[in-house]
C-alpha cells in the first residue's frame, strides 16, 4: 500500500511521518524518526520531503546516487572526517530548520548520526532513511544483497 496516496492537510499529519515519530519516541531516538526507503521515495515524489544524501562526493560518484537528491556530506575523505559545517550547510540546502528532510547514507548509520546532530541544532523534521543506499551486510560481508535503496529497485543513477 502506498501511504502517500491520500495527502493530509499538513505534512506533519502524514501517516508515514506520524508512525516514524511514534516509533522514534518509543525507541528513544533523539531525532524525528526512521522512514523506510520506499516510503521515503513516495514522500519525495509527492513533494512532501527533500532527500538529502549525506555520503561523500566519491561515494555518490562511484557507487550511485538518487536523481534529484540534495548533497550535504556528513563526513569527507577516506578517513571520513566529520564535516564541521554540516548543520549550516543542511539548513542552507533545505531552506531552514523546519522542512521535512530525509537523510540517506550507505547503511543508515551515518545518516542517523547526521539526523541526531541536526535535531540537536534545532531541526524539527529530520528523518533517517532506514537501510541506507546499499543496505546491511550479508553473510559474506557485502552490501547490496539484503536490503537498501538499490536492492529495493528505487531510482538511482551512476556517473
Amino acid at each position: 500500500m502506498n501511504a502517500v496516496a491520500e495527502l493530509p492537510a499538513s505534512v506533519d499529519a502524514h501517516p508515514v511521518l506520524q508512525r516514524a515519530r511514534q516509533d522514534a519516541r518509543a525507541e528513544g531516538l533523539p531525532y524525528a524518526g526512521v522512514v523506510p526507503p520506499q516510503d521515503a521515495w513516495a514522500l519525495v515524489q509527492a513533494g512532501l520531503a527533500q532527500l538529502v544524501d549525506v555520503r561523500t562526493a566519491e561515494e555518490r560518484k562511484f557507487v550511485g546516487q538518487v536523481p534529484g537528491s540534495l548533497h550535504v556530506a556528513w563526513a569527507t575523505g577516506t578517513a571520513l572526517t566529520r564535516n564541521p559545517r554540516f548543520v549550516r550547510e543542511l539548513e542552507a540546502r533545505i531552506g531552514g530548520k523546519d522542512p521535512v528532510a530525509l537523510l540517506l547514507c550507505r547503511s543508515g548509520k551515518r545518516s542517523a548520526a547526521a539526523a541526531e546532530a541536526a535535531a540537536a541544532a534545532g531541526f524539527t523534521n529530520v528523518f533517517n532513511v532506514g537501510e541506507g543506499f546499499e543496505g546491511d551486510l550479508d553473510a559474506a560481508q557485502q552490501r547490496g544483497h539484503v536490503n537498501g535503496w538499490r536492492r529495493r529497485a528505487l531510482p538511482w543513477t551512476q556517473d
